[in-house]
């Protein structure tokens, strides 16, 4: 077994600096796990902490069911691929891969057989007799992956590892991963800045932000209902649009007033508003959720906003209008066949059971 309890782990550094704090998270056994966040929100650490490779400051951290807080890195049943890979430059593929096992007295007949499977997994078995000066990224990558595998760990920790490969590489690679997760019935932890890399691998995602965790949950689930400003910012390209608005009660039902424009809001993002009327609040949309005509939307749940037209990028299979309302920004996601590129103002239709509305003082959600 291979699940993974993290108990308010907590890690400070000597000049008195937090980079994690209070950290709790149950990992199951077989789970992808991944943790995403801007730079320096304690994600690296946190794997580090996992690896061995950093002293956790306070809290438990159990494998298994055993507290490996004081078991050193190579008696954790645990292994690694950095961002850079690490490969030994003098030695070749085969070498780099057999290495660990090597130092483990390994009979040199299972590790053969260890390096060749893992070969022929990652697809590098024609490469095991070249250095890694001589391989492409994505070959180095497969490599260090390669040299993890033969380990048989109960746990695999990735960092970053694809941020140095081009976008194209990083999509095979991303996919690579996820089929290689599944096929070895193993325990992912893995780190990355990118929240596309997250939504697309994760089981599960934790969102960290300055050392504080700030959700976990599905990507679907991220997505749909993010507990706070911050969470539903970071998720999603283009991010989300934020609007600020005023909440108007009107007759049992309530209202968004953005620039003097009435947003009807629906019944199922109105339970928790008594509170708001008259003050100011954050509505959130995502640039889907923003059309140039309503056809296909029930009239009673859209509202009507003009906008001035300022950037149009057309990115294929869809377009990003780049649009104003006076100090206003917002970005919509239009079809490429949309006509809204050729005009220099919009009527912009919100779809309004998309809505989120957000407390402008905590950040924390209202409803989503």
């Amino acid at each position: 077994m291979a699940s993974i309890s993290l108990r308010n782990v907590t890690k400070e550094y000597e000049s008195g600096t937090a980079a994690v704090h209070g950290f709790n998270l149950e990992i199951a056994d077989k789970e992808f796990i991944v943790l995403v966040g801007p730079s320096g929100c304690g994600k690296s650490t946190t794997l580090r902490m996992i690896a061995g490779l950093e002293e956790i400051t306070s809290g438990d951290l159990i494998i298994g069911e055993t507290k490996v807080n004081d078991i050193p890195p190579k008696d954790r049943d645990i292994a690694m691929v950095f961002q850079n890979y690490a490969l030994y430059p003098h030695m070749t593929v085969y070498k780099n891969m057999a290495f660990g096992l090597e130092l483990r007295k390994v009979p040199k007949n299972i590790i053969r057989q260890k390096v060749e499977e893992a070969a022929i997994i990652l697809g590098i078995e024609d490469i095991l007799d070249r250095k890694p000066k001589a391989l492409s990224g994505g070959q180095q990558q497969r490599v260090a992956l390669g040299r993890a595998m033969v380990r048989d760990p109960a746990v695999f920790l990735l960092d970053e590892p694809l941020s140095n490969l081009d976008a194209k590489l990083r999509n095979t690679m991303r996919a690579e991963i996820s089929k290689l997760h599944k096929r070895l019935n193993a325990t992912f932890i893995y780190v990355t800045h990118d929240q596309v890399e997250a939504m697309t691998m994760g089981d599960r995602i934790v969102v960290m932000k300055d050392g504080y965790i700030q959700q976990v949950d599905t990507p679907q689930n991220l997505y749909e209902k993010p507990c706070n400003l911050f969470v539903a910012g970071f998720i999603g390209s283009p991010q989300m649009n934020f609007l600020r608005v005023v909440i108007k009660k009107v007759g049992v039902g309530y209202t968004a007033i953005f620039n003097g424009i009435p947003i009807p809001l629906p019944a199922s993002k109105t339970r928790n508003l008594a509170e708001y009327v008259g003050k100011e609040v954050i509505l959130g949309i995502r640039p889907e959720n923003l059309h140039d005509n309503a056809f296909h939307l029930p009239q009673n749940n859209v509202c009507h906003v003009p906008a001035v037209v300022e950037l149009a990028e057309i990115m294929g299979s869809e377009i990003y209008l780049h649009l104003s309302n006076h100090d206003t920004r917002m970005i919509a996601k239009l079809p490429p066949h949309s006509d809204s590129i050729d005009k220099e103002v919009v009527n912009i239709v919100i779809n309004c059971d998309k809505i989120h509305l957000f407390d402008p003082v905590t950040e924390q959600v209202i409803c989503n």
